[in-house]
């Protein structure tokens, strides 16, 4: 048996470089004052059919949708943000305090063509903020995801734009279509029909011919209202005071039809055709369309997946914080009892321990010990026992000393907290 094309195994060695991400990405949002959202891995279909828009790829080609017993269709989540806009709404978050700033983890899904950092199931970290109006928020989103990102070292370009409101942007749809419609035989299948249903979608294409022809068609194009050119001018003012730099693309449209004014990505060089590592933008109608009171909304979303990926490109370590810190070696199989009441002991006191429980000799024990990566190792001994003491084991010099058994805890404490602090010099 294999795994479904298009998904991936976390292994052992790997996980830990994941838990490494997530931990940051809940701390930095921790210091930005987000709280943690959770919603259902599938929703009812009309939620993305409504949200995310029925022009747009991912409805029409990527979703996983099915029946119940009920004949209620039901899709697995592709993107974030219209679940927890379904929340806000259901669960009346609008009815306390606002803002309400909340960030998720989790995995999202998509019938793509997979390729490298591209899975049909991917990991998210995102967050949503509802009931904030003023530029400065959006300022301060942006901000945080490029902070959040600098803090591993990633060199990336930021890409800004406003894509309008619902008074401007059909300025837009309308200068493209007449740009357009004289080269429609130039255009992909799918572009042809994008053309008569969302020409915006066609700056959105995979295929590199129908994203040049609409670039030309939308440069120099100024269709922005008085209101929406005055807030962005303001976003990037703000983004100004805070030092972010940016790339003013007005190409950038994203790929979801709630966004309003506010559009960014995050690129990075050498992910295959696949720039993008996250992205976002303003989302002001979307509350009201789910059946909540007009809310504005921002929000963005990065994939784990890819972040790690550029990471590995741009040569950026990623700590691993599953290795053990004691490994327990026994000199008779008779002491099996006490190293495991031992082991319990060390555990209790916040530390990573093992065992061998495969029945090794001494010699093969030890071996075992190396290849945990373990700093240090506790040999268990009868003769050691009756006097009260343990051997401890530095891994990393080599040296072997005895230790008494009711010190042990504190001993190996202090041991660590100084193998930590000699790898970091060596480390430089």
């Amino acid at each position: 048996m294999n795994r479904p094309r298009g998904t991936i195994d976390v292994l052992p060695g790997e996980v830990e470089k994941w838990q490494y991400v997530e931990e940051s990405f809940r701390r930095i949002c921790r210091e930005y004052g987000y709280a943690e959202i959770r919603t259902p891995v599938f929703e009812y279909t009309e939620l993305f059919d409504r949200g995310v828009g029925e022009t747009t790829d991912i409805i029409e080609k990527e979703m996983y949708t099915f029946l119940d017993r009920s004949e209620r269709s039901l899709s697995l989540r592709p993107e974030g943000t219209a679940p927890i806009a379904r929340a806000y709404v259901e669960d009346k978050l609008f009815s306390g305090p606002q803002p309400v700033k909340v960030y998720y983890q989790g995995p999202m899904f998509r019938y793509d063509r997979p390729q490298a950092g591209r899975y049909r199931q991917f990991h998210q970290l995102g967050i949503e903020v509802f009931g904030a109006f003023s530029p400065a928020i959006d300022a301060e989103v942006i901000a945080m995801s490029m902070d959040f990102c600098r803090r591993f070292g990633l060199k990336l370009d930021l890409h800004i734009n406003s894509v309008g409101c619902g008074v401007c942007r059909p300025v837009m749809r309308e200068k493209l279509y007449a740009g357009l419609r004289t080269r429609l035989e130039d255009l992909c299948e799918d572009c042809r029909l994008r053309l008569e249903r969302n020409p915006l979608r066609i700056l959105d294409c995979k295929e590199k011919r129908c994203r040049g022809m609409a670039e030309e068609a939308a440069a120099g194009l100024n269709f922005l209202c008085p209101e929406c050119g005055d807030h962005f001018e303001k976003v990037r003012n703000y983004l100004d005071v805070l030092d972010v730099k940016y790339i003013v693309d007005h190409c950038l449209v994203r790929g979801l039809d709630y966004y309003t004014r506010t559009a960014f990505e995050i690129m990075a060089p050498g992910i295959g055709a696949q720039r993008s590592v996250g992205g976002g933008g303003r989302y002001d109608g979307l509350v009201e369309m789910f059946g909540g009171p007009p809310t504005p909304g921002i929000g963005y979303a990065m994939g784990l997946e890819r972040l790690l990926l550029v990471m590995q490109e741009q040569g950026l370590p990623v700590p691993c914080s599953g290795r053990l810190d004691v490994y327990i070696v026994t000199a008779e199989a008779e002491l099996e009892g006490k190293a495991l009441r031992l082991l319990q002991e060390l555990r209790g006191n916040g530390m990573h321990a093992d065992k061998d429980y495969a029945g090794r000799s001494m010699k093969a024990q030890l071996k075992q010990a190396g290849k945990s990566g373990a700093p240090f190792v506790v040999i268990l001994g009868s003769d050691e026992l009756r006097r009260g003491k343990v051997a401890l084991k530095d891994m990393l010099s080599g040296s072997q000393t005895e230790v008494p058994l009711a010190d042990l805890v504190a001993t190996v404490t202090g041991e660590i907290d100084t193998h930590f602090t000699k790898v970091r010099r060596f480390k430089g």
